[in-house]
């Protein structure tokens, strides 16, 4: 029996709603096989944080470096400022563990709905560099309260960290259909673009079935809403792998269906897993959360321990679920968050 630990992050809002039944999904999954999830709970969070004055203990990190995984579930609370809460949790957690790759697949879902015409085939992936680029804590404000007041925030570009982005990127291209679209702004941002599409062009050139194309990022977004089916992998800095992310998961109906990962690729630390849906305040304690993101999450999870079968399960009796008509409000459906797992537990058990 293959038992891994893993740090089990609920969060806020939605947050405790949605893992549970992502927990029960996934446990499901592994009955019959060899594969055991020991869930450790770590009740931190905006509530942790009210209470200590910070959303993690000082020892956090130190907790969870022994797990295998982290699984997580929203972040974030209207009366804590965004940075206290993702400064306090996320960010720590995937610097710490040096997960530099943030994976966001994208893919049409059956019975979802998109505002697109034509939504059918969408399957691409994003690959995003997790760990320096924009969001630098490097910076800080002079002339506070007068008329000069300024800030200033520096981004940080290293040939180390765009390499091992790019080449995470490339491998996964050469792996699919061999295109690979790098989104850059090098004709406005003189310095840090210009050395990333020279950093991109030489790594991409140690992969000759790999098909590069550089893009600007106002025209790459507005391809990406006009025809995401033309994209297979693209590989972005952290801001834009982002804002891009996000656009991509719109195109196939709810930013409620997305997973992501955040990767150590070399296992050397715990990678975590999320959805990307915030912690949507204005629908907690209803029980209409949408759960598909934080299982989809779940499988990719999986699949990153080395389950690959278990992950295809998880996403092929989502894909059921979704496709018979039962799905939550966001959708246009009438379930509740339990209804959705149920019925995506019954379709495991039925595989």
């Amino acid at each position: 029996m293959k038992t891994h630990v893993i740090s089990v992050l609920a969060g806020d809002g939605i947050g405790p709603e949605v893992m549970p039944v992502a927990q029960a999904v996934l446990d499901s999954a592994c009955e019959g096989s060899d594969v055991e999830l020991r869930w450790e709970e770590r009740p931190w969070g905006t509530d942790y944080f009210r209470s200590h004055g910070r959303m993690m203990p000082l020892n956090a990190i130190d907790k969870m470096a022994d797990t295998d995984a982290i699984f997580l579930g929203a972040v974030g609370h209207p009366e804590v400022p965004d940075a206290e809460t993702l400064w306090g949790m996320l960010i720590p957690i995937r610097r710490e563990f040096d997960q530099y790759i943030n994976l966001r697949p994208i893919k049409s879902l059956p019975g979802v709905r998109s505002p697109l015409a034509n939504h059918e085939g969408i399957d691409l992936v994003i690959v995003r560099e997790n760990v320096e680029g924009e969001y630098s804590a490097v910076g800080g404000r002079s002339g506070v309260g007068t008329e000069y007041a300024a800030a200033y925030q520096q981004a940080i570009f290293t040939k180390h960290g765009v390499s091992r982005a790019v080449s995470f990127a490339a491998e996964l291209a050469s792996e699919r259909n061999g295109d690979l679209v790098s989104a850059t702004k090098s004709n406005g941002i003189v310095h840090t673009m210009t050395f990333w599409d020279e950093v991109v062009a030489e790594v991409a050139g140690g992969f000759p079935e790999v098909r590069l194309t550089p893009m600007l990022i106002d025209a790459l977004s507005a391809r990406l809403v006009q025809s995401p089916q033309s994209f297979d992998v693209i590989v972005a800095s952290n801001l834009f792998g982002d804002i891009l992310s996000d656009i991509a998961a719109a195109t196939v109906g709810s930013i409620g269906i997305a997973p992501s990962a955040n990767l150590n690729p070399e296992k050397r630390h715990p990678s975590m897993f999320e959805p990307v849906h915030g912690s949507a305040p204005d629908i907690v304690g209803r029980g209409i959360a949408n759960p598909v993101g934080q299982i989809w999450a779940g499988a990719m999870m999986l699949d990153h321990l080395g389950h690959p079968d278990l992950a295809v399960d998880v996403e092929l009796a989502l894909r059921s679920v979704l496709s018979s008509g039962l799905s939550t409000p966001d959708l246009g459906g009438q379930a509740t968050t339990v209804q959705v797992g149920d019925a995506i537990v019954a379709a495991l058990a039925g595989k």
